[in-house]
């Protein structure tokens, strides 16, 4: 099950499947990854570049991002 949280700008996909709890996500943006709330992730707590910089450091690929398309 794919998971997707938005900011407005991007769109932050979750891969539960892939993810190895490494935790670097959450040790460089613990305001927008906080494992033991709901929802989990709030990509709205941080800026866009400092989240595209954070997902190209998840080891396992079970993070990515992909633009917000609007009509």
């Amino acid at each position: 099950m794919v998971k997707e949280y938005s900011n407005g700008e991007i769109t932050v996909v979750w891969k539960p499947d892939l993810c190895i709890h490494s935790g670097i996500c959450v040790k460089m943006l613990p305001q927008v990854y906080k494992p033991k709330e709901l929802p989990w992730l709030t990509p709205g707590n941080a800026g866009t570049e400092e989240l595209k910089v954070q997902i190209a450091h998840c080891p396992s690929g079970a993070l990515s991002w992909k633009p917000v398309v609007t009509a």
